[in-house]
């Protein structure tokens, strides 16, 4: 006959190994696999780290991305925000006026052509960006409105900080490293790249062909009346 003592002590057991191949489950089915780490820092010929450098890795096998996730490209103070955006191909994105005033979005880039005529607040649609590529926004009223909408054919990208430096969590495999910059001349040469467990995947990248800044037009008379 079976003691209360032993019956707690099997009850005991069972506990312990449900726990453990829920653990198991979880750590090696529930979670992502984004096991593997790469670390980017991005600098200009002298050294400098570069701000707002957008780094892709795109996978070796090709995917179909059916989802339309959101995006946001705000409008504040006649300032585009952020003034350089990533998106995955296939996103929307949502172009709220938090000024006061109208504005007059646009882009005659190749990756998308589009214009959003003088509106307030959230009254735009959102807009689909299909194609890869570097999109340059304008606003028809406030010339002084410019930002770079980065379209890339992957999930796994991030933009560089004041300190030139990003990082991107992926999955272990093949992939090719993408740079872009809105003073990049050009196109950087895509490099091929292995991302594994067991160690974060570490790389310094030189832009030399860069072009300077270009100058905000001031913005004439009229444009508050908009």
């Amino acid at each position: 006959m079976m003691t209360t003592s032993n019956r707690t002590s099997i009850l005991t057991t069972l506990s312990k190994i449900t726990w453990r191949l829920l653990l198991t489950y979880f750590l090696c089915v529930a979670l992502p696999g984004y096991a593997a780490q790469f670390e980017l820092t991005v600098v200009d010929s002298q050294g400098k780290p570069i701000k707002d450098a957008v780094a892709a890795l795109v996978p070796a096998q090709k995917i179909n991305y059916a989802a339309q996730p959101t995006a946001i490209m705000d409008q504040r103070q006649k300032m585009f925000v952020p003034s350089v955006l990533a998106i995955r191909v296939n996103t929307q994105v949502r172009f709220p006026n938090g000024d006061d005033i109208r504005h007059h979005v646009y882009s005659f880039s190749p990756a998308k052509k589009f214009e959003l005529r003088l509106y307030h607040g959230l009254t735009a649609e959102p807009v689909l960006f299909d194609k890869p590529g570097m999109v340059v926004l304008g606003c028809n009223i406030h010339d002084s409105m410019v930002a770079y909408i980065f379209v890339v054919e992957t999930d796994y990208f991030a933009i560089s900080n004041e300190q030139g430096a990003l990082a991107i969590s992926a999955p272990a495999g093949e992939y090719q490293l993408q740079i872009f910059h809105p003073q990049l001349s050009g196109n950087y040469p895509e490099a091929s790249l292995t991302l594994v467990e067991t160690a974060a995947q570490k790389k310094t990248v030189t832009l030399n062909n860069l072009s300077p800044p270009s100058s905000a037009k001031p913005d004439d008379e009229f444009s508050n009346l908009f």
